[in-house]
Order: structure tokens, then C-alpha cells, then sequence
């Protein structure tokens, strides 16, 4: 194996891939750990930017000689894409210590090729860090992004303790909560909370939108909440895509389930028994109540806070504005009903709990009805 190269002695980190999650998992090692962190991306400009604003040390077109410098790589690429990486590092003289590990929110097809490739000679512990953003890119990358976040470990089976805690004192400035979960485990549990809902969310559009060419109204009418229910429809189809297809013996037996409860939800409805069908609802109530409020989870929460605004010229500027001076940084806006002479109501999406505190406190300084 090739000895690495290190920097004022500082070891090397190769991060693959300069995005969101890349981008924020240098800065939290970055603000923990004394390191030099060298960016590739096969968008070039995109890494220069990550450099530009002090989240990578270095840009690399030579992604070889790098990894094989590295005491760290991280593929914070997409999983057909660290696949594909991960078949090239394989023909590279890796540093014998590197510990390498990736970001993918599929793990059994990427860690079944980690011991393929690899058989425990080189230690690749897979990651999924279960926090993102509604925003892209490397410049809303966060060091606290991941704050309280669960990032998921899968290890290979002979993987030992001694690497595993290796690799969370590398991420220790993430502050996210670690579980260790066998990768097909992780898959299905994913499969359950994240990824199935995402595919109910798109048929549920998909069915309206049927049901919206008989009648115009239909649309009208979906413009409130079932828009905020089907959020997670509006992610990339891209990305979407190639997770079904890497998670797709889960997600199969999931729909057979989910065709049985249908089913199951038919029936009760056809009894016309107001016991059961209250029960029904009783039963999904009480368990959703007592579920975790101010855990993070496999879905990236939407922080909204609801802003009453008098519908007059610079009402939305001034909430901005108030905002903006206390440095919080806004998801999204979206005016949920403004009418000429009547109040408005202003959803304002923040990316953080705490950064919805702040801007509520100030707005409510400054006269505001918030909710």
C-alpha cells in the first residue's frame, strides 16, 4: 500500500461529491477535527464553489491520486454513482488504514459490493445521515445540519469496534445521534418510514390529478392542505427513481401490505358500523400522537410558522426583512390566502426548530400574530 501524503501533518479527507450533505459533513469535521479537506465532483464548478466558501480546502481533478492519499474518503454521491466510484477504488493502492464510507439512503446493494470488492482488507463502513434540507446545494450546507439528526452506520460483518468508533470521532461534529443497523435491516426500515411514504404521497397526486380533469374545482380546493400532506411529492424524480429501483424487493412487499389494508380500510367502510370505522381512526390517531415531536426522523421535518399580514404593498418584505436581520435563514414562503381589504396568511418554512423560535420571537416583538 502507498504511504499518504499529509499536509503540516494533518491527515487527508477526500470528500466525493460537494453538495448539501457532503458539503455539511466537512464543515462539522472541519470545525472539530485539524484536517485537510480535498473536494472532487464531476461538476467542476460546483467544488470550486464549496471552496470558495471555505468548506473544502482543495479542489482535485486527479480523483486517484487522492483517494490513494486519503486516510478518509467520503462518497457523498448518489448510489448508482458511489457504485460506480467504488468499482474504480477498487483498482487503486489504497492506503492499508483508509476508512471509507458513503452517504447513500440505500445500504445492502452498496455494502454486499463493499465485500466484494474489498472482503475486509479495506475497512468501508456504509452511512446514511437522516437530515437534509429543502434546499440544494453547497452553499446551504450547515455544519449543524445533521444536529440531532440519526445517522446510521452499516459496518461490514468484520468490521471492528475500534473502526466504527474511528469513523464517529471523525463525525463527531455532526452531533447526530449514531445507530449501528445491519444493512438489509436499515433498508427495511427506511423502506417503511421514508421511501414508501414517498411513493403513497406521489400516487395520491397522481389520483387527483385524475379525478381534477372531470372537474377544475378539485384543484382549486386541493390548493390548501392536501398540498401540505403530499409535500414529499415535490422531491427530485431523479432521485427517486434510483431509489425504488435500489429498494424495490421492500417496497414490493410493502405495497402487497399496503393493497391488504386498503382492503382492510374498504370493508370497514362498507359495514357502515360507526364503532369500527371510528376505530379506525382512533387507532391511527393514537399511535401518530405518540410518536416523537421534536425528533428528527427519517423525513426531514418542515418547520412552518404561520404569519398573519395585512394584504397592503411591502407586508411579506418587512416579515423578510425582520427575519434576515437576525441572520435566519428562510426554506421557503408561501402566501396561503390573500385577499384585497382582509388579512393574509404567510407560511414561512424554516430549516431548523431553533431558527423557528427566533424569527417567531422577533415578529412577535415587532407586533405580529403568529401560530
Amino acid at each position: 500500500m502507498k504511504a499518504g501524503v499529509k499536509v503540516d501533518g494533518k491527515k487527508r479527507v477526500l470528500l466525493v461529491g460537494t453538495g448539501l450533505i457532503g458539503g455539511s459533513i466537512a464543515l462539522a469535521i472541519r470545525k472539530e477535527t485539524e484536517a485537510v479537506i480535498i473536494g472532487y465532483d464531476i461538476d467542476n464548478e460546483q467544488a470550486e464553489k464549496a471552496k470558495q466558501l471555505s468548506v473544502i480546502d482543495e479542489v482535485t481533478t486527479d480523483f486517484r491520486k487522492e483517494a490513494e492519499c486519503a486516510e478518509l474518503i467520503i462518497l457523498a454521491s448518489p448510489v448508482e454513482e458511489t457504485i460506480k466510484i467504488m468499482r474504480e477504488m477498487a483498482t487503486y493502492q489504497l492506503k492499508e488504514n483508509v476508512l471509507i464510507t458513503d452517504v447513500g439512503s440505500t445500504k445492502r446493494n452498496i455494502m454486499n459490493l463493499a465485500n466484494e470488492l474489498w472482503n475486509g482488507n479495506i475497512t468501508f463502513i456504509g452511512g446514511h445521515p437522516m437530515a437534509g434540507s429543502h434546499k440544494t446545494g453547497v452553499e446551504s450546507a450547515k455544519a449543524h445540519l445533521l444536529e440531532n439528526a440519526f445517522y446510521v452506520l452499516t459496518p461490514q460483518p468484520c468490521t471492528s469496534y475500534e473502526k466504527i468508533e474511528e469513523l464517529k470521532g471523525w463525525l463527531k461534529g455532526t452531533k447526530a445521534n449514531f445507530l449501528v443497523l445491519d444493512a438489509a435491516e436499515h433498508d427495511y426500515i427506511v423502506g417503511v418510514v421514508s421511501h414508501f411514504p414517498h411513493l403513497i404521497a406521489s400516487a395520491l397526486v397522481s389520483h387527483v390529478k385524475k379525478h381534477a380533469n372531470r372537474n377544475p374545482f378539485i384543484s382549486i380546493l386541493a390548493a390548501g392542505g392536501f398540498r401540505d400532506i403530499t409535500r414529499i411529492a415535490s422531491s427530485s424524480p431523479r432521485m427517486w427513481k434510483h431509489i425504488v429501483l435500489q429498494n424495490r424487493d421492500n417496497l414490493m412487499g410493502l405495497l402487497d401490505d399496503w393493497i391488504m389494508e386498503i382492503k382492510n380500510i374498504q370493508s370497514i367502510i362498507q359495514t357502515g358500523n360507526e364503532h369500527l370505522i371510528a376505530g379506525f381512526f382512533e387507532e391511527a390517531k393514537t399511535y401518530r400522537d405518540a410518536l416523537p415531536v421534536r425528533s428528527k426522523g427519517a423525513i426531514p421535518a418542515y418547520y412552518d410558522l404561520y404569519v398573519d399580514v395585512i394584504d397592503q404593498t411591502g407586508a411579506i418584505a418587512r416579515i423578510t426583512g425582520l427575519i434576515a436581520e437576525q441572520e435566519i435563514d428562510i426554506t421557503n414562503l408561501n402566501i396561503i390566502e390573500a385577499r384585497e381589504g382582509l388579512l393574509g396568511v404567510l407560511r414561512v418554512s424554516f430549516q431548523t426548530e431553533a431558527d423557528l423560535s427566533n424569527a417567531r420571537k422577533i415578529l412577535e416583538q415587532n407586533g405580529y400574530k403568529t401560530y
